[in-house]
């Protein structure tokens, strides 16, 4: 069967658009590219083959899922190089919530918290 699905792209609504996409660009390392005269403003973020579309969120706080739902990230990015990524926002002072580890689900993988508390997550299945 043919791969019918190639990536997907995350869609985080955002209270300030621009503090968010600056925090994207500044920690962790996302090249920032306004679309805020299209029909639909949004800001997206892209890093490597990863895409980020930030909207703006019409006063609604973000809530993140473990507030939401008792558990759970916001986004899983699949990386292989985990360490030096650590390392990186390690440097850029990202508030690392789960340092690289082994998980109970055979992945490896660290989260981060973002600007709007999300939790974002970077792994990859192990075996």
């Amino acid at each position: 069967m043919e791969n019918m699905l190639l990536m997907s792209h995350c869609i985080f609504p955002t209270l300030d658009i621009w503090r968010t996409a600056n925090y994207y660009e500044q920690k962790l390392g996302f090249r920032v590219v306004p679309y805020l005269d299209a029909k639909e403003p949004h800001i997206c973020l892209y890093r490597d083959a990863t895409e980020i579309i930030l909207t703006q969120s019409n006063g609604q706080e973000v809530i993140p899922n473990r507030k939401l739902y008792g558990y759970g990230y916001d986004a899983y990015f699949i990386t292989r190089n985990q360490v030096e990524l650590q390392e990186q926002f390690t440097v850029a002072g990202v508030n690392i919530v789960r340092p690289l580890t082994h998980t109970d689900y055979n992945n490896t993988e660290l989260v981060i918290e973002d600007i709007d508390g999300r939790w974002i997550a970077f792994g990859i299945k192990q075996g």
